[in-house]
């Protein structure tokens, strides 16, 4: 299809790099050429699409059809967004010009007018440039969706296809009329391929295979068992004990395996081809058996990991050891089927196998694969019972791996079903598909454990890096938990996402479509005037993410380096800080809209919607936040100040955006709305004198030595170490009743919180001095009732 093939050309020549214009400024698919060549260009890839089309293309070709469908529809809007500043700059250029003038007015200077008439045929130019890009982004996304119905018809129709029965003779018919024509043709690729190998074993070029060869097999005997022991040695000496020295571990292994086999598999590959001497087909094939080799590599490791039968300890799924002995040998036979399936299907396609040939070998294959994996499910299922004999319960298994297994069971029974009933398609497609599934839920398994392992490590309040942010930060241990597990969360949600678009990958929809469409639909979505696109979101949540990260380490930098070297007062200090962490918010909050691209009219409609609702039912939440500025800009009120307000005595130990938090004597803390301590009467202790004073009240009998009684108590002030000599304590006579004499002492400590204990300690040591000296105090008086005699009774 010669269409087709210039399709092909074009698509590799230009369409291919606007798939990676994150890679390049925009617009520098279309910075060679002029914007009206880039648009016929475009338009004439999509009339080669649309003639391609109708020639009933096969998968292979509406997969490449759609992708050049998608970027002729990718550089459609990049043309479209690099005429928009053009456009911009035209319009700016006739502002300056101003409007044109009316009927009956004076008429413009002709160069004025000659200026005016060429830049509006240029606006009406590019306006109509713009619109035909725009039009051919439409076009081409329209294209992709049709023919994205198309491989989806195509796929169903393939799957609904029948053939005879192979338990019939008529099945096997046609692969037998067809096999010397299939063998012909295998027998030229295999003269190919020993043509090939005579031409590498050469004396100019056999030493370099055997080099090769023999690297090769040094990988796979020595160098691979010996990789995986060194992977289990490092991570026992190097990695703490835990979740993730088995997951990282498990990966290893998995890898270790694609690098062992796929490196000697590229040997091989290499030693044939050493002077480049091999032909396209050769090469290509070559390379396409290397590459199902390294696949057929990660499906044994990946097996072998999971089991992980030599170290059970490490074994990451809850599996009995009994279980992974049983399913021991299954990697190997998966990978190899693995491999077979490859290996075949691209013979098939180099050597243009006939339909029965391929019928044939597609419905044996399905029927090796649905096998493997009911063989393997079986003895599963055996090793339980095993165990509920031997009077050991099995552990407990995820509801999702059970929903797996009984997928997987009914699957190969399907698979084998549909063989025999002539679906050979339909079969081929479910083993296949089992296979792959099984494969990408075990990486998916193991790619979860590793980064939910590592961001639980890196973020752990009692380990060393999870120590260093909490110096590094000031961020508490339960701040870094809750960022473990949101991030963790995000984790698996994104690795879901991709997983999500291989499995739909074998249905006629590949992660590029389904990103496309996702794009499409979600791209179009608004409120109000807002376009709400999912890039932008992002880009708005990073914005705020890291802002608000940079303030946090801003005010750590202003409150613990720069203040503390100023003459500021600790409360003072701590209320700029304050301030400025809630400017340094609301720039955040407003750089994150503008990353959302929302203008000053859409603000102006959010304030305008606040404003209802604070007028509904928002006030007090104002009132206390306007407080609570006012109380850091004037400061009636600090940190560390000792206030009292109707019930309510103690520190302030910080100042918030919407209360102030006071800590009481007994340690608990009240929180108090900031509009209390504006529009109440608050007793601030220590605003001018942060001096507290011990008053102490002693009633003593009217026989007391008054002078020696004043001397004691005295003493007591003078000889106390928190009391201050300046200004100096006294004790004076208050007044003297029938009760007795009153005296009351007077002293001054740094501080009033020192009040009740310096009060506590005096009136000990008073009290003692006094009891030293038989001086005592006044006590409350006694009623003594007193009976009096009968008076009939006699003396």
């Amino acid at each position: 299809m010669p269409i087709l093939r210039r399709l092909l050309l074009c698509l590799l020549l230009a369409g291919i790099p606007s798939l990676h214009a994150q890679d390049a400024p925009a617009g520098a698919a279309t910075s060679a050429v002029s914007p009206a060549q880039a648009l016929n260009d475009l338009r004439g890839r999509l009339d080669d699409i649309k003639a391609a089309l109708k020639n009933k293309p096969d998968d292979h070709a509406l997969a490449d059809l759609r992708t050049a469908a998608l970027a002729v529809q990718d550089q459609a809007e990049q043309l479209a967004a690099t005429l928009a500043p053009q456009m911009d700059s035209l319009d700016a250029r006739l502002a300056v010009l101003g409007p044109a003038p009316a009927k009956g007015a004076p008429p413009e200077a002709s160069e004025v007018a000659a200026q005016r008439r060429q830049l509006d045929k240029a606006k009406a130019d590019l306006d109509a440039q713009i619109k035909q890009a725009q039009l051919l982004g439409e076009e081409g996304m329209q294209l992709a969706t049709q023919v994205y119905g198309l491989r989806r018809d195509q796929f169903q129709a393939q799957l609904a296809s029948r053939t005879a029965t192979p338990l019939s003779a008529t099945f096997w018919a046609d692969p037998a009329r067809s096999l010397p024509d299939d063998l012909a043709r295998l027998k030229r690729l295999r003269s190919h391929v020993a043509d090939a190998w005579h031409d590498a074993w050469q004396p100019p070029d056999r030493l370099p295979l055997l080099l090769c060869l023999g690297a090769a097999l040094l990988l796979l005997v020595a160098w691979h068992p010996l990789l995986e022991r060194l992977l289990y040695l490092l991570a026992a000496r190097a990695m703490p004990d835990g979740h993730l020295r088995r997951s990282a571990t498990a990966v290893g292994i998995a890898l270790a395996s694609v690098l062992a086999y796929g490196l000697a598999a590229q040997l091989v590959r290499t030693g044939l081809d050493w002077n480049e001497m091999l032909d396209p087909g050769l090469d290509e094939l070559a390379h396409s058996l290397v590459r199902r080799v390294c696949f057929a590599a990660f499906v044994a490791g990946l097996g072998r990991a999971l089991l992980s039968v030599s170290h059970p300890t490490w074994r990451l799924p809850t599996l009995s050891n009994a279980a992974a002995r049983r399913l021991r040998l299954f990697p190997g036979l998966l990978a190899a089927a693995t491999l077979l399936l490859g290996v075949v299907d691209r013979v098939n396609s180099a050597i243009g196998a006939s339909l029965p040939a391929t019928v044939t070998t597609r419905g044996l294959l399905a029927l090796v694969i649905s096998g493997l994996v009911g063989v393997a499910l079986q003895r599963l299922g055996h090793a339980r019972r095993a165990l509920l004999a031997a009077g050991s319960a099995p552990a407990q298994r995820p509801l999702w791996v059970g929903a797996l297994a009984g997928a997987a069971g009914l699957g190969a029974i399907l698979s084998w079903i549909a063989v025999a009933l002539g679906y050979i398609a339909l079969a081929y497609f479910i083993a296949t598909r089992m296979l792959w599934i099984g494969v990408l839920i075990a990486a998916l398994y193991l790619l979860l454990h590793l980064v939910h392992d590592l961001i639980a490590t890196l973020l752990d309040p009692a380990g060393r890096s999870g120590q260093r942010l909490q110096a590094a930060f000031g961020l508490p241990p339960r701040t870094l938990e809750q960022a473990s597990t949101v991030l963790s969360g995000i984790s698996r949600v994104l690795i879901a996402l991709l997983a999500i678009g291989a499995l739909l990958a074998p249905f006629g929809t590949d992660p590029q479509e389904l990103v496309a469409r996702m794009g499409q639909r979600f791209g179009n979505l608004t409120l109000g005037q807002l376009t709400i696109d999912p890039g932008t979101v992002f880009e708005a949540l990073a914005v705020f993410v890291l802002g608000l990260l940079a303030v946090r380490v801003f005010k750590r930098w202003l409150g613990e380096q720069l203040l503390p070297r100023t003459t500021l007062e600790p409360g003072m200090q701590n209320s700029v800080v304050t301030l400025l962490g809630y400017v340094g918010g609301v720039l955040v909050f407003a750089l994150a809209l503008a990353a959302l691209n929302v203008s000053l009219q859409s603000i102006a409609w959010i304030a305008s919607a606040l404003s209802v609702g604070i007028g509904f039912g928002l006030q007090a939440i104002v009132q206390n936040f306007i407080s609570g500025l006012i109380l850091l800009a004037e400061r009636p009120v600090k940190v560390g100040d000792w206030v009292s307000l109707s019930d309510v005595e103690g520190d302030i130990r910080r100042i918030n955006v919407r209360a102030t938090e006071i800590q009481l004597w007994d340690r608990s803390t009240v929180i108090v709305p900031n509009s209390q301590l504006i529009t109440q009467n608050v007793r601030n202790v220590t605003l001018a004198n942060a001096q507290g004073r011990v008053q102490i009240k002693l009633p003593m009998p009217l026989d007391t030595d008054a002078k020696r009684a004043r001397q004691i108590i005295l003493d007591a002030f003078l000889g106390h170490p928190a009391v201050l000599h300046t200004p100096a304590p006294g004790v004076q006579l208050e007044y003297v009743d029938t009760l007795g004499i009153h005296f009351v002492g007077t002293g001054y400590v740094p501080s009033p919180r020192e009040v009740g204990g310096v009060r506590s300690e005096l009136l000990l040591a008073i009290l003692e001095q006094l009891r030293s000296e038989n001086m005592s105090l006044i006590r409350p008086q006694e009623m003594r009732i007193h009976r009096l005699p009968d008076p009939g009774e006699t003396g």
